[in-house]
């Protein structure tokens, strides 16, 4: 199982520099293609940026959230609750990883997230969250 973190989504559904990165690494991935709920609001609100910053226009951005919307709920995309044990997990890991690594608290939430959800790999564009889910044993992929 895949987590897919906000960076991915981003580059899913609204055409960007890692666009094609992103369409190649879910050719080859096997499903489920794992979404949480924290990674749904964190595409939302980088679209929502994007507009905000005069890079996306408003219909784009709607286009682009209901494409996800409509990706979740005919289960291309494998929707999941935070769950209330990734807050433990990401203080462990806030408390191993952080110190070496410098990652933000989100990003870390992400990262505890997939291994409390049962995912084998998380794919990201994030180095900082790459960097910190491969020391937290998950496999991860290449950043473009």
């Amino acid at each position: 199982m895949v987590y897919l973190d906000a960076s991915i989504l981003f580059s899913l559904y609204y055409r960007d520099a890692n666009t094609s990165a992103a369409l190649a690494l879910l050719k080859d991935a096997v499903p489920p293609l794992l979404v949480s709920a924290l990674c749904e609001l964190e595409a939302i609100n980088a679209f929502s940026l994007r507009v905000f910053r005069k890079e996306m226009s408003v219909l784009n951005m709607s286009n682009a959230i209901r494409d996800l919307e409509a990706d979740i709920e005919s289960g291309v995309l494998h929707f999941q609750p935070l769950p209330e044990s990734a807050f433990a997990r990401a203080k462990s890991l806030a408390q191993s990883l952080t110190p070496a690594i410098g990652i933000r608290a989100a990003d870390l939430l992400h990262v505890a997230a997939a291994i409390e959800l049962g995912a084998k790999s998380l794919y990201t564009f994030d180095r900082k969250q790459h960097q910190t889910a491969r020391a937290a044993g998950l496999k991860v992929n290449p950043l473009p």
